[in-house]
């Protein structure tokens, strides 16, 4: 997909809306993974 000259704004929120989307039909295995990772590089602060 080629998404060129579109605004930083909606190409942000185009971008949230397909990880939001794909991270729902994670399994809680997948989400605990996916959230271990994410606070190891800095992602996630707690």
């Amino acid at each position: 997909m080629a998404h060129f000259g579109l605004p930083d704004d909606f190409r942000r929120e185009e971008l949230i809306r397909i990880i939001e989307h794909s991270v729902e039909k994670l399994t809680l295995a997948e989400l605990e993974a996916l959230y271990y990772d994410m606070t190891t590089k800095s992602y996630i602060e707690e």
